[in-house]
């Protein structure tokens, strides 16, 4: 029981931080028109990913712009994206 709320537990702190991170960009940066900006973009994208992600797999869903497999193929890369994100924030606060 413990490890299955750990598990769900690290899913949506992870995706939590995940949008955090994501609209924080919006918020706060431009178009990366050089090297460093473009690198800094990278670095975020790889936390702001998941809720990248979901948004655009759900509006493409939505405008029925793809399947219904490969929807759930990018809900399921979500999933695991966001557990480890989690996984490494609770291996933070951990220890």
């Amino acid at each position: 029981m413990h490890q299955s709320l750990m598990l769900l537990f690290a899913l949506a702190a992870g995706l939590t931080l995940s949008g955090i991170a994501a609209n924080l960009y919006r918020i706060l940066a431009r178009k990366p028109e050089n090297g460093p900006e473009r690198a800094l973009y990278l670095a975020v994208m790889t936390m702001a990913g998941p809720s990248v992600l979901f948004n655009n797999a759900t509006k493409s869903f939505r405008g029925r712009d793809c399947s219904a497999a490969a929807y759930l193929f990018a809900i399921t890369l979500t999933a695991y994206w966001s557990f480890a994100i989690g996984s490494v924030l609770l291996w933070f606060i951990k220890g």
